[in-house]
């Protein structure tokens, strides 16, 4: 498929999603729109103010520099918003977030479908964020239902954070990279994600009840498998020193299994990470050039 009619295919498929879930997305350029982005963006955070997740000043000097920033209406009720930047050859996806309810609704994948589109139009077939890797609902989303992969266990990336997810813990991220043209990223906007093949993997970090528990996998595996916890904004809730405990064991077991040569690149049904030796990943055969982030 030449990148034109990835392109075309992709802005299809970005329509259709949106479609289904019955949303409309949009470009934001009023200052109106940003300072409504950024207070949606504020209470999905349950920041105290816009500043602490994506500022509407932010907001709007990116999108007057060509940058993508849009939001995911249902009616005329703003109920999605995005905003990435353009990097060294790739798109780095600074912020995405859906209102409370629309979790499972169909808006972020919309968003990220539409984020996908644009991209391609413009010729960057890379796009990069970070996320949580305690947060097994997004890393399900970001690895299985997009396609995307892990490149990177960043600890401490933002420092301390004060909204209301994450202060008082540690600001670990995951670096995701995902390559719009790429067979895993075609099929999930297909709606045929590919799933993980878990065959033969090791596990080097189980659970136990609530507590994370070393498995007996090697490192040097050719496959590994690393637990999250099930439900880490409801174990925060509970118990905080057992939060903390599931952020130092995955640290400790996807840094030292990146370390050692792994890539992420899915997420099991019961919430494992899944690992492939770098080496054996297949190459990219889609004709597009390679990009770097991460």
């Amino acid at each position: 498929m030449t990148v034109a009619a990835l392109a075309a295919d992709a802005r299809q498929r970005a329509g259709a999603a949106a479609a289904r879930a019955g949303l409309r997305i949009a470009g934001l350029h009023e200052m109106s729109d940003h300072l409504a982005a950024g207070e949606l963006l504020r209470r999905i955070w349950r920041a105290d103010s816009a500043d602490q997740v994506a500022s509407p000043t932010l907001l709007r000097a990116l999108e007057h520099s060509g940058n993508y920033v849009v939001g995911a209406y249902r009616g005329a009720e703003l109920v999605g918003a995005a905003a990435a930047f353009r990097g060294d050859g790739h798109l780095h996806s600074y912020v995405a977030g859906v209102a409370a309810g629309e979790e499972g609704a169909g808006a972020g994948y919309a968003l990220k479908q539409d984020q996908r589109a644009w991209a391609l139009e413009r010729g960057i077939d890379t796009v990069c964020w970070t996320f949580d890797p305690l947060v097994a609902r997004n890393a399900a989303f970001n690895l299985r239902k997009l396609g995307a992969s892990v490149t990177a266990y960043l600890p401490e990336w933002y420092g301390p954070m004060t909204d209301g997810v994450n202060a008082g813990d540690a600001s670990d991220r995951l670096y995701v990279r995902w390559e719009l043209g790429s067979a895993r990223a075609v099929a999930a906007a297909r709606g045929a994600p590919e799933g993980p093949r878990v065959g033969g993997a090791a596990v080097l970090l189980d659970r136990v009840g609530e507590e994370p528990a070393a498995g007996p996998g090697p490192v040097d595996a050719a496959a590994l498998l690393v637990a999250a916890p099930v439900d880490i904004a409801a174990l925060r809730q509970r118990d905080r020193a057992a939060a903390l405990r599931w952020r130092y064991a995955v640290r400790e077991a996807l840094a030292g299994a990146l370390a050692a040569g792994h890539r992420v690149v899915n997420l099991t049904r019961d919430g494992y990470y899944l690992l492939e030796r770098s080496d054996d990943l297949p190459e990219r055969s889609d004709g597009l050039p390679e990009r770097s982030c991460g």
